[in-house]
């Protein structure tokens, strides 16, 4: 009885170690096209991760895209042409650096506006606190 919850524990870590495990390919046919493919594989978003790139994600989708983007390397396609099928497929958001364009907007400039909305809102409260202590200065009278 007790060999069979060693056994089920070592088969249940084997098994969760395998789901997880990003598959290995042979390298691609030339230096060149395998500096493509990581540098292509770390610019591109996982979009299950979100914060990982599909070089280190162990995600099926990532996976997929993995295989993907090694599948039109290896049909000669360009790296604009394969972020470009990409973001028609996915969204900009794919991209850890999207365009600058209307649409990504928000995107580039929002932190930027959040910070400013941010300050301008401390410099109303310390001015508005500053006033009210001014006139309660004021209106207290000397003894």
């Amino acid at each position: 009885m007790k060999h069979m919850g060693i056994l089920f524990m070592v088969g249940l870590l084997s098994w969760t170690g395998r789901a997880w495990a990003i598959e290995n390919h042979p390298p691609l046919a030339s230096p060149v096209l395998e500096s493509r493919y990581e540098h292509l594989t770390e610019e591109i978003r996982c979009l299950v991760c979100q914060d990982q790139n599909i070089a280190n994600s162990p995600a099926p989708l990532a996976a997929d895209l993995r295989y993907e983007v090694r599948r039109m390397l290896q049909a000669g396609r360009s790296n604009r042409a394969i972020k470009a099928y990409l973001v028609d497929r996915y969204g900009d958001f794919i991209l850890f650096k999207p365009p600058l364009q209307p649409d990504t907007f928000l995107l580039w400039f929002g932190p930027f506006l959040a910070m400013g909305a941010g300050l301008i809102f401390i410099v109303f409260l310390v001015w508005r606190r500053y006033r009210t202590y001014r006139s309660e200065q004021i209106e207290v009278p000397a003894p």
